[in-house]
């Protein structure tokens, strides 16, 4: 349900029916937009901060990096980024089991729209 719920926003986002930074918060399933950033700047920034990587310059969180990896997955780049933070890759712990489902997809969502926008400021 929560992964539905993640592929209705990528879909949202890739139509541009919305922009969602600049809008209130919505929920997805009790976790808010500014719950992911929370997430990602609780646990993420120190390695990605402003989208980059300081263990591996090639793997940043930028658009450009995001999709040229995301064929290794056969997934979509919210499904690919999912799916990292949840297992985890080379330096990058798992998250499984410190973080919910709806607070991985919070924190990929936030990701992926700051990879859009190329990890500009609002």
């Amino acid at each position: 349900m929560a992964r539905v719920a993640g592929l209705i926003l990528t879909l949202l986002l890739v139509v541009g029916a919305t922009d969602l930074l600049s809008a209130p918060a919505m929920a997805i399933d009790g976790c808010t937009f500014e719950g992911g950033e929370q997430i990602f700047n609780s646990n993420c920034a120190a390695c990605h901060m402003g989208g980059g990587n300081v263990i591996r310059a090639d793997r940043t969180l930028k658009m450009s990096d995001l999709k040229n990896h995301v064929e290794a997955y056969t997934s979509s780049p919210l499904e690919a980024l999912e799916r990292e933070i949840e297992d985890g890759l080379n330096a990058m712990p798992s998250y499984a089991g410190k973080l919910t489902e709806e607070e991985i997809i919070a924190v990929a969502t936030y990701v992926e729209q700051h990879a859009e926008l190329g990890w500009s400021r609002r």
